[in-house]
């Protein structure tokens, strides 16, 4: 079995208020130097065969129809080793 995994975050013009908290809570709590904080979800897919290009074709509509809101979010597929 190989392992892909789609990550999605907020478009860089889209408001991410969680990343502005975590952002503030970060120097409270001792972490300094962090300019910006943006929060995302992270996919992890099983897949049973090859990764071959259909199966790459199949995931990327997944992501695109129900893993990400393609209006406010991007996503990357990537197929680890």
């Amino acid at each position: 079995m190989a392992r892909v995994v789609v990550d999605v975050m907020l478009k860089p013009e889209i408001l991410d208020p969680q990343g502005q908290a975590v952002q503030r809570a970060l120097p409270r709590l001792g972490f300094d130097g962090i300019a910006d904080v943006r929060q995302g979800k992270r996919f992890e897919l099983e897949v049973e065969g090859p990764v071959d290009d259909a199966a790459l074709a199949r995931i990327h509509e997944m992501a695109e129809t129900f893993l990400a809101n393609t209006v406010i979010e991007d996503y990357v597929v990537k197929v680890e080793s």
